[in-house]
C-alpha cells in the first residue's frame, strides 16, 4: 500500500482483544455474524463467475476474527451507552443456552434428536436466518431488535472495512471497489503546515512536553502537589474545527498568545490512507459510530485537528437569506442582519479558497443532474473550498490530494504563523470557574481550563490559565463540558438540531454508459436540488453522499444473506441521493456521548417530500431499480414503469420510526451537521450565550462553534459556522485590545 500514517494504515488486530466476552458469547456472536453474511454456494449456471466473486459469495461474516472485532467495538463505543452493552451481552448469553434460545426463537430451535432444543449456534443456517428475519420485523421487545441491528451493522462494517497489512480487502475486487494508491508529487507537497506550532501529545513525555511548551513561548510551572502543570496564555481555545480554527487565527493575529486544545491527532495530506475503517477510527468522534440513545440516528462528527473541516465534503453554501431574516427578526439577533456578517461570509470564502463550479462531476452527481434536467427541475452547482478540478471522492477520509482547504491548512496556519500553539491528543475536562468578585452581573468568572493528555506516558494534568477561554468543541461536546464545569443555564445542551438525512438509491448497471465512473469517485457534493413547496418555501435539499463499502453495507436493509451479497455486488454502480431538511424538531446532549433527538410532524412531511423527489430523479435518470433504506428493503423495478405505477409506489414512501419504535418497518436516519445546543440569545432565558458568544453565567467564557447558532441552517453549515466565529472572535479581539491598550 502507499505510504501513510501508521494510525491510518489498518491491519488485522487478532491477539490483542480486551472485550472480556466469554467463549459462549463469542460463539453465539459468530453464529449471528454467519447468518447476517453467510457463505453461499455458487450454482452450476453461475460457475463461470470470476474467482474474486466466487470467493466473495463463499465468504462468511464469522471469519477473520470479525466476532471479536465487533465485541471490541461494542465495549469501546458502548462506554457512553452502557445499557447497550448490558442488553447485548444478556441476549448473547441467553442465546447460548437451550432454554434461552427456546424463549427467544420459539419452535425454530427444536430438533429431532436429544436434547431436542438447540442453542442458537447449533441451529441450521436456514433456521437462524428465519429467526433474524422475525426479530427485525418484531413489533415488541424492540430493545432486542436494536441489539441485533447493531450486531448486523457491526458485522458488515467490519467485514468491508477490515484490511490486511497491505491495506487490502479481498471482497473489494468482487464489488469493484478500488482505493487510489498513487499521488502526484507535484500536486501534493511533503509538508506539515502546522509543524512550527504543533505539540503532539502522543509523541511526548513529561519532560519533553514541558520543554516544547517553553520553547514555543509559554510559561509552564510544575505543581507536583496537585499533579499538574500550569500553563499561562492569553486565550485558550478548546477545539480546532470551523469555529476554533477561525477564532485562533483572528485572536492570534490580533496579538494574543493563543493555545488550542484538540483531543484528536494531527494528520496532513501525505498521512491520509483513504481506508474507510482506520480513517473513521482516527478522524471521527467515537470512531464514526455514534448513535442516539434510541439508535434511530447515526451521527458523524470530526475529531481531528481541523475538526469537521478536515473530513467534510467541501460544500460551501452561504447562510440562506430567509434564515438570516428569521434569526434577525424572530430571535432579535442583530448580528445576522448586519453588514458585519455579510462581509464575514465574503472574508471566509476568500480565505478558504471557495470556487463556484466543478469541471468534471462524479457518477452520483451526474445522476442527480441528469435526473433533474429530464424532469425540468432546477439544479445548482455547489461552491467548494477546493479547485474547480477537484475530483477526490474520499475527502471524508481526509483529502489525499491536498486540494481541500480546511482550517488545518488555512486559519490554523495563520494562527501558528502568529505564535499560536496547538496541543493535540489533549482532552478538556472542565472549565476553571471561581466566584466573580468584579461586580459583574455574572456570578462566575472563568480562569481557564483543566485538561488531560490522552498519552498514558503523561500522567500530569494540564491547567491552562487564560484571560479568555473559548469552547469550540462542537455541538455534541461543548454542552457536556459546560455542564460538567457547573454551569446551569437550561439552554445548555438543549435545542440540538441535526439536519436529519434519509437516502434513496438507484442502480445503474455498467451497460448504462451515459454515466461515467463509480459511485465512490469524483467530488462528493457538487450539485444540489432544492425541494420547494407550492408557495416556494424550501422543504429539503437533495445532495449526494460519500459511502464507502462498509458504510454502504451498514446502511443497506438486511432481508437475507443472499440479498445483501447481491446488493453489495452492485455497490459501485448504485447511486445514493440524500434528503437533508432544516429540522424544527430538536434533541439534547447533556452528557458526553448520550444524544437524544425527536423529529416533529413538519420534519417528517419534509423528509417525505425529499425522499419521494429523490426517487423520481433516480427513475428519470435511468435507474433500473430504485428504493429506500426502509427495513423491509422497499424498492421497485423501473424498466418500462408507467407514471401511475411509479406514483403508486411513491405513495408508500414516507419516513418511519426508528428501530426502537413498536412498528414492523423502521429506518435508520443519519446526521453530519450538529447545531444549536448552546444557542445564542438576547437574554439568558433565550440562550446559553449572549450576542457576543459569552456565557450568561461566567465572565470570560465564550462559545465559538456551531452550538451557538439559533436554529438549524438548512444547508451545509460550514460557511455559517466560520462566519459566525469570525464575527464573534473579531469582537472579542477588539474588546481585549481595548482592555489592554485603552482603545
Amino acid at each position: 500500500m502507499k505510504e501513510c500514517h501508521q494510525l491510518l494504515r489498518g491491519g488485522k488486530g487478532e491477539g490483542k482483544y480486551r472485550h472480556g466476552f466469554s467463549s459462549a458469547e463469542i460463539e453465539t456472536l459468530g453464529s449471528i455474524c454467519e447468518t447476517v453474511f453467510p457463505p453461499i454456494c455458487i450454482e452450476e449456471k453461475e460457475a463461470q463467475q470470476s474467482k474474486p466473486l466466487q470467493d466473495f459469495f463463499r465468504a462468511s461474516g464469522s471469519q477473520n476474527h470479525i466476532p471479536d472485532e465487533i465485541a471490541e467495538l461494542l465495549v469501546q463505543r458502548g462506554r457512553r451507552i452502557i445499557e447497550l452493552v448490558i442488553i447485548a451481552r444478556l441476549v448473547l448469553l441467553i442465546l447460548s443456552t437451550r432454554i434461552g434460545t427456546l424463549l427467544l426463537c420459539g419452535s425454530l430451535c427444536l430438533g429431532e434428536k436429544w436434547p431436542y432444543i438447540n442453542t442458537f449456534s447449533s441451529m441450521s443456517l436456514g433456521k437462524r436466518e428465519k429467526v433474524l428475519q422475525k426479530w427485525f420485523k418484531h413489533r415488541f421487545f424492540t430493545p432486542i431488535r436494536l441489539i441485533l441491528i447493531f450486531l448486523k451493522v457491526g458485522c458488515l462494517y467490519v467485514f468491508f472495512s477490515q484490511v490486511d497489512e497491505k491495506g487490502e480487502n479481498p471482497a473489494w475486487e468482487a464489488i469493484d471497489y478500488k482505493i487510489k494508491k498513487d499521488k502526484n508529487p507535484v500536486q501534493v507537497p511533503n509538508e506539515r503546515p502546522l509543524q512550527e506550532g504543533i505539540i503532539e501529545n502522543m509523541l511526548e513525555t513529561d519532560s519533553t512536553l514541558v520543554h516544547n511548551l517553553a520553547q514555543k513561548g509559554l510559561k509552564v510551572t510544575k505543581d507536583p502537589g496537585h499533579n499538574l502543570y500550569k500553563i499561562n496564555c492569553d486565550v485558550v481555545i478548546v477545539g480546532s474545527g470551523c469555529g476554533g480554527g477561525v477564532a485562533a487565527a483572528t485572536l492570534a493575529t490580533s496579538g494574543q498568545k493563543v493555545v488550542v486544545l484538540e483531543k484528536g491527532n494531527y494528520f496532513t495530506t501525505n498521512d491520509y490512507s483513504g481506508l474507510e475503517g482506520p480513517s473513521y477510527e482516527q478522524l471521527y468522534e467515537s470512531g464514526g459510530i455514534l448513535p442516539t440513545v434510541d439508535g434511530k440516528m447515526m451521527i458523524l462528527a470530526g475529531s481531528v485537528v481541523g475538526g469537521g473541516s478536515a473530513i467534510n465534503w467541501s460544500a460551501c453554501i452561504k447562510t440562506p437569506k430567509p434564515v438570516l431574516k428569521e434569526w434577525t427578526e424572530n430571535q432579535k439577533l442583530q448580528l445576522f442582519g448586519s453588514s458585519e456578517y455579510l462581509a464575514a461570509m465574503d472574508t471566509v470564502c476568500k480565505r478558504i479558497g471557495v470556487t463556484e463550479n466543478c469541471v468534471e462531476e462524479g457518477f452520483q452527481n451526474q445522476v442527480l443532474r441528469k435526473g433533474c434536467q429530464k424532469l425540468g427541475l432546477e439544479i445548482n452547482a455547489v461552491p467548494r473550498n477546493s479547485s474547480e478540478k477537484h475530483y477526490c471522492g474520499s475527502c471524508g477520509y481526509g483529502c489525499q490530494q491536498g486540494d481541500k482547504k480546511g482550517t488545518d491548512s488555512t486559519w490554523l496556519v495563520d494562527a501558528v504563523n502568529h505564535s499560536a500553539v496547538i496541543l493535540t491528543g489533549c482532552k478538556a475536562e472542565r472549565f476553571i470557574l471561581e466566584d466573580n468578585k468584579s461586580g459583574s452581573k455574572k456570578k462566575k468568572k472563568c480562569l481557564g481550563v483543566m485538561a488531560k493528555s490522552l498519552n498514558n506516558n503523561i500522567p500530569m494534568r494540564l491547567q491552562i490559565e487564560a484571560k479568555v477561554t473559548i469552547s469550540a468543541c462542537g455541538s455534541l461536546l461543548t454542552p457536556p463540558l459546560m455542564i460538567t464545569s457547573g454551569l446551569k443555564n437550561p439552554n445548555i445542551g438543549r435545542n440540538l438540531r441535526l439536519h436529519p438525512v434519509l437516502m434513496a438509491w438507484g442502480y445503474f448497471p455498467d451497460s448504462n454508459s451515459e454515466f461515467k465512473g463509480k459511485s465512490y469517485e469524483g467530488g462528493i457534493v457538487t450539485s444540489v436540488h432544492h425541494v420547494v413547496s407550492e408557495d416556494s418555501n424550501l422543504r429539503a435539499i437533495i445532495e449526494t453522499p460519500q459511502l464507502g463499502p462498509a458504510s454502504f453495507a451498514s446502511m443497506t436493509p438486511w432481508e437475507c444473506g443472499l440479498d445483501i451479497k447481491n446488493r453489495m455486488v452492485r455497490y459501485s454502480r448504485t447511486a445514493h441521493l440524500m434528503t437533508i431538511i432544516r429540522d424544527r424538531g430538536s434533541g439534547q446532549v447533556k452528557v458526553e456521548g448520550r444524544v437524544s433527538y425527536n423529529l416533529d410532524a413538519l420534519d417528517r412531511e419534509n423528509l417525505k417530500a425529499g425522499l419521494r423527489q429523490s426517487l423520481r430523479i433516480l427513475v428519470a435518470a435511468g435507474a433500473v431499480e430504485v428504493g429506500t433504506h426502509r427495513s423491509d428493503g422497499q424498492r421497485i423495478k423501473c424498466e418500462g414503469i408507467s407514471d401511475t405505477k411509479l406514483e403508486e409506489f411513491l405513495d408508500t414512501v414516507s419516513p418511519c420510526g426508528g428501530a426502537i419504535t413498536p412498528v414492523q418497518d423502521w429506518m435508520i436516519y443519519s446526521s453530519a451537521h450538529q447545531m444549536g445546543s448552546c444557542r445564542m440569545g438576547i437574554t439568558e432565558n433565550e440562550g446559553a450565550v449572549d450576542e457576543n458568544g459569552e456565557s450568561w453565567e461566567a465572565e470570560g467564557l465564550f462559545v465559538c462553534d456551531a452550538s451557538v447558532l439559533p436554529s438549524a441552517v438548512g444547508v451545509n453549515p460550514m460557511i455559517t459556522v466560520q462566519s459566525t466565529a469570525y464575527c464573534l472572535s473579531k469582537r472579542l479581539a477588539k474588546s481585549l485590545r481595548r482592555e489592554q491598550y485603552g482603545f
